[in-house]
């Protein structure tokens, strides 16, 4: 119970009471780009289909079977680089320089 105590007090200590959050604002610029390349690749493969008995050529253009999910598919990968990202924080990496020098 103690140690609980004293592991609570260590952590408030080193935030000075600030609330850090998991995302910051650039993670959500970076979601809000992903998400767009995302619509946009996803309407590129958008199109009309054969009707009919007559041959749509437009099934086979180059936006909707290779530019359309390499887009979307970017948009999927730098998601995830979206989600991960962090940003370095200059009074952390000022705090640790201090320490080594002590």
């Amino acid at each position: 119970m103690a140690t609980q105590e004293k592991k609570s007090q260590v952590e408030n200590k080193a935030n000075d009471g600030k609330v850090t959050y998991p995302l910051c604002k650039i993670n959500f610029i970076m979601m809000g780009v992903c998400l767009l390349l995302i619509v946009i690749g996803f309407w590129l493969m958008t199109g009309s289909a054969n009707v009919g008995d007559t041959f749509n050529k437009d099934l086979f253009e180059s936006s909707r079977v290779t530019t359309g999910p390499i887009i979307a598919f970017l948009g999927f990968v730098l998601m995830a680089f979206a989600i991960i990202y962090r940003k370095k924080d200059n009074h952390q990496v000022n705090n640790n320089n201090d320490e080594d020098n002590a």
